[in-house]
């Protein structure tokens, strides 16, 4: 069998970049003007390697009981790894991904393509468009992980945005999204605010270094109109090989200090990472 090579193309925001992981048969790594932007094992799409998809994949496994089919909505697609997740943990799922990049999905599905039959259809439109024309209450979760380059684009980061995701979910139903600050949080306090002012239970997903504003990096956003699974996402995220934190209640609140939510006239794309944060060599 030939040994799996690298594949370069210009997509419609960048450069894609599908890399083989030496150590997994038919496992990539894709990444957009080098940085990483997803990762993909064909023979075992349960892997999770980037931690903020492991955290988002501990939300969906406490979405509803193991093995029940969920309807799915995935704002931003990557490499499909999550929606690939959800299929092979929840077969019988229906899940609907939003990809704005025409020349990334084709990649994507060209090199890496979905099994026949697991119930991911792609539509290739903004992620908003799209948020605001499905219908409500019509998804069990909502993923979102959209980022423009580095950052996630201002019109996903107001609190019009947050209402729009509330109105689509369903009563028990679950928003997750993958965002990324530092110290002071200004965007992320903000975040916290737009969905605080429409769901009634939130909690905050990161490792303690990121909390204590010692470092850039990812956090987990959830969002439900019912509880959410405090304990058991804690204990998840306690043994993941990275630990998280699960911020909730008062302290969510202290870390929230106080911040407004931000309308569509005053909303900003999330911070530009530091030189090197997420770049791979």
């Amino acid at each position: 069998m030939d040994e799996p090579i690298p594949v370069t193309r210009d997509v419609d925001w960048g450069t894609a970049k599908l890399m083989p992981d030496v150590d997994r048969a038919r496992a990539w790594l894709l990444t957009v003007d080098d940085a990483p932007q997803s990762y993909v094992d064909l023979d075992d799409p349960t892997q999770l390697e980037f931690e903020y998809a492991r955290r988002i994949g501990h939300a969906l496994d406490t979405a509803a009981d193991a093995g029940q089919p969920l309807d799915v909505l995935h704002l931003g697609g990557g490499a499909l790894t999550l929606p690939r997740y959800v299929a092979a943990t929840r077969p019988g799922s229906r899940q609907l991904v939003v990809e704005a990049d025409r020349g990334l999905v084709a990649l994507v599905t060209e090199h890496l393509p979905l099994p026949e039959g697991c119930g991911i259809d792609i539509r290739t439109e903004d992620a908003r468009a799209a948020l605001e024309a499905a219908p409500d209450a019509a998804a069990d979760v909502i993923v979102a992980d959209v980022f423009g380059g580095s950052r996630v684009p201002a019109h996903l980061t107001s609190l019009e945005y947050a209402r729009q995701a509330a109105r689509v979910l369903r009563p028990g139903g679950c928003y997750a999204a993958n965002l990324a600050d530092s110290a002071p949080f200004a965007f992320l306090r903000a975040q916290l605010a737009n969905f605080a002012a429409e769901f009634a239970h939130l909690c905050l997903i990161a490792e303690a270094p990121v909390l204590r504003g010692r470092r850039f990096g990812n956090a987990v956003l959830l969002a439900s109109h019912t509880e959410l699974p405090l304990a058991e996402l804690s204990r998840r995220t306690a043994g993941d090989a990275f630990p998280a934190r699960v911020e909730h209640g008062t302290a969510l609140v202290r870390f929230i200090a106080g911040a407004a939510p931000v309308s569509d006239a005053q909303a900003t794309g999330s911070p530009e990472p530091p030189g090197g944060a997420f770049s791979v060599g």
